[in-house]
């Protein structure tokens, strides 16, 4: 056929192999009217769309043209990927893995494993340490330079290939490692972020009283330095400690080791925190007990995939926003809140020329997105093939942010008042760590009438916040192994599957709630989730754009959203994102300081460990590659790296190959071994770098190729366009 001509009609071959016929309908290659069934013809232009009846896409023979179109048109245009309503797609495309119920779940579930604890204590914590409202300016601009662009990379990287952070890396096999890296990230956050759950998780329980444990400081546990700010008024009793002057003020003005009864709860009695990192003490069984219930919580809630983690998040992560919205009606009403909330908001321009403070907000935009921790890959993959997940990185990285800033005018206008109360500054009045979290909330929460129902309000959102993350963390884990096993018998055990992950993050917990479990705790959230993202995160970005190909991958975002990266993502892509990445690496290196909690200084073996757990993502991606080399075939090295960077045969996205797939084709009949299109041109597949499956053999951007079939793949035939008897 002439290159002017756009019209393709479909020879195919009889099941003798030796006779072959035109079906199908004369269709344009270009444009969206290649995908709309014949009764839509009137409304573009009036062409005719119909012809000699063919054979279904894997099915029975007989006029499948019409139902394979409609089903390509309403996957396309549906209203679960952001268009008109269609009752198709209420099928699971991928019948294997499963989808999304619906396009709310996965931005709900997207939401809630990005909007997690770290929105409440860590970035109202770095902007505390970090200078301020000073901090504002890194954080955006590592937000719209590096979180925005891959945090849209992950999302269509993982929705294309429909695979998790394993599968995904056969667009380039030497670089699995990278999926193995932010497995090992995932797990150790995993560990820890539901220690973190199981603590609000007994704070929950100890708020179950008619006066909250830590609002006076007449308890057992309390200490002569304590001072709570309301042991000077008669609220409740009408009785003041013997030991407290009238005058509190007085009393922080003589002392230095000032310390609020929250803070003492939170130290001496929920961690009966040791001296040392290894002095572990005991276990502290109250601690065991809630993180068994935080990890039952989270396996329930997966115990059948997207499916049942899907319906749990339209309320852990809405929920919360009602609770912060009461938290910051109150706030803002407390004497002193003003000037906290001014101490959030003023700059102190000279730590914006710290490497540290440009390394923080870095760190805590990878953090807080979600980024190389392998969870948007997983969760993109259970999307339909032709989403538009551009629009949901915008929506969802907005929002995330717009949150951490939210939950910081609530924690600063706390911390405001209670600076008010003491007369110190605004600095010296929070712990450091998830200890914000648990001291400056729960001295707050005194201040408020009925303090238990908001103390049960508040850690309850704590929980959530905590969950919305811990169910992506998990799903990564189980999704991994399943889809690198890919039988027919694991996909079928899934469950069992997600209930040994379970089991054995329960297991490597325990060391996490001794005596000594917050400092370990703070040395796996300081190492094993700081550097090592920005390390994967800048290999992962060169495999895509260098090594796969930029050309090649904007295709496939073309193929599946219908329009091509902005160019802003491209440049993004290509240049700024690994620049800026790199050179935050460098600086954080230069100017790294030794981890401290409070007064207390890690001792050295402790930063070893910690540069180990750090190390030991990072290390997966140079091992697989040294692995991938050796089992590569090639005579010379050189030969040996095309070959271990060239996509895998098998790499095709697997929701072409279930007949339901995003683009099946109009009027295809079933391919047999030895078949070949009797139609062909020289002209090559768009993305010739995925190879594809027996289903995708003439979808859009392959029918002008000639393909050979066997199963289970397709490989191109030879280009003289010849029938094959």
């Amino acid at each position: 056929m002439s290159g002017g001509d756009t019209r393709a009609p479909l020879r195919v071959l009889t099941r003798d192999g030796r006779s072959s016929r035109t079906c199908g309908p004369l269709l344009p290659r270009t444009g969206l009217l290649w995908l709309l069934p014949a009764e839509a013809k009137a409304r573009v232009g009036g062409r005719s769309l119909e012809g000699p009846r063919c054979p279904r896409w894997g099915r029975s023979r007989g006029s499948g043209m019409e139902a394979n179109a409609s089903l390509m048109v309403t996957s396309f245009l549906s209203p679960q990927n952001g268009a008109v309503p269609s009752e198709a797609t209420k099928r699971d495309q991928n019948l294997k893995r499963g989808n999304w119920g619906n396009q709310i779940e996965f931005v709900l579930t997207s939401v809630g494993y990005a909007v997690g604890l770290g929105n409440v204590w860590r970035f109202p914590y770095l902007c505390y340490r970090n200078g301020g409202g000073a901090f504002m300016f890194p954080y955006f601009i590592m937000l719209i330079f590096c979180g925005i662009p891959l945090f849209f990379m992950e999302l269509s990287f993982g929705q294309f290939a429909s695979q998790g952070c394993l599968g995904v890396w056969r667009i380039s096999p030497m670089f699995k490692g990278v999926g193995y890296g932010m497995m090992v990230v995932s797990t150790y956050i995993g560990i820890y972020y539901n220690v973190v759950i199981c603590i609000a998780f007994y704070y929950f329980f100890s708020s179950m009283t008619n006066v909250l444990p830590w609002t006076y400081c007449n308890n057992p546990w309390n200490s002569p330095d304590c001072a709570g700010v309301l042991d000077a008024s008669n609220l409740t009793n009408g009785s003041q400690p013997a030991s407290l002057p009238s005058n509190l003020s007085h009393l922080l003005n003589r002392t230095l080791q000032r310390t609020s009864p929250s803070e003492e709860y939170w130290r001496l009695y929920v961690l009966k925190l040791s001296d040392d990192i290894g002095n572990f003490g005991e276990v502290r069984l109250p601690l065991l007990g809630c993180l068994c219930v935080s990890w039952v919580v989270v396996f329930l809630c997966l115990i059948r995939g997207v499916k049942s983690s899907g319906k749990v998040v339209y309320f852990t992560a809405t929920f919360p926003y009602v609770v912060l919205t009461i938290l910051f009606v109150r706030g803002v009403t407390l004497e002193g809140a003003f000037t906290g909330i001014m101490y959030y908001l003023t700059p102190q321009w000279d730590k914006i020329l710290e490497a540290k403070v440009w390394g923080d907000a870095a760190s805590q935009i990878f953090y807080s997105l979600g980024c190389a921790w392998g969870g948007l890959i997983t969760m993109a993959s259970y999307n339909k093939f032709h989403n538009n997940c551009y629009r949901d990185s915008v929506i969802i990285s907005i929002t995330n942010c717009a949150t951490s800033v939210y939950a910081g005018f609530v924690i600063f206008s706390i911390l405001g008042f209670m600076a008010n109360h003491l007369g110190v500054d605004v600095s010296r009045v929070a712990d450091h760590g998830p200890g914000l979290a648990f001291v400056a909330y729960p001295e707050a929460l005194t201040l408020l009438p009925i303090s238990p129902l908001w103390s049960l309000l508040f850690f309850f959102m704590l929980i959530l916040l905590g969950l919305g993350t811990q169910f992506c963390l998990l799903e990564t884990l189980v999704t991994a192994i399943v889809d690198e096993v890919g039988n027919e018998w694991i996909l079928q055990k899934k469950t069992y599957v997600t209930l040994g992950v379970a089991v054995a993050g329960f297991l490597l917990g325990i060391p996490l709630t001794s005596q000594a479990g917050i400092y370990w705790l703070l040395l796996m959230d300081n190492y094993a989730a700081s550097f090592s993202l920005v390390v994967i995160s800048c290999i992962m970005c060169v495999s895509i754009m260098y090594i796969y190909g930029h050309q090649n991958y904007f295709q496939d975002i073309k193929m599946m959203l219908g329009f091509p990266p902005p160019f802003f993502f491209q440049i993004c892509w290509r240049f700024v994102s690994p620049a800026i990445i790199f050179f935050i690496l460098i600086f954080t290196v230069i100017q790294y300081r030794p981890i401290t909690y409070n007064h207390y200084q890690y001792p050295g073996w402790a930063v070893a460990i910690g540069f180990l757990m750090a190390l030991s993502s990072v290390i997966c991606i140079p091992l697989y590659a040294l692995f991938q080399l050796c089992r590569t075939d090639g005579d010379t090295l050189l030969q040996r790296l095309k070959n271990a960077t060239k996509p895998s045969r098998d790499g095709a996205p697997p929701s072409w190959s279930t007949g339901l797939g995003a683009m099946p084709p109009p009027c295809c009949p079933p391919l047999k071994t030895g078949w070949r299109s009797s139609h062909c041109t020289r002209t090559r597949p768009r993305s010739p770098s995925w190879a594809v499956t027996e289903a995708a053999c003439r979808t859009p951007g392959y029918e002008h190729s000639c393909w050979e079939c066997s199963s289970p793949t397709c490989a191109p035939a030879t280009e003289t366009g010849e029938a094959v008897d």
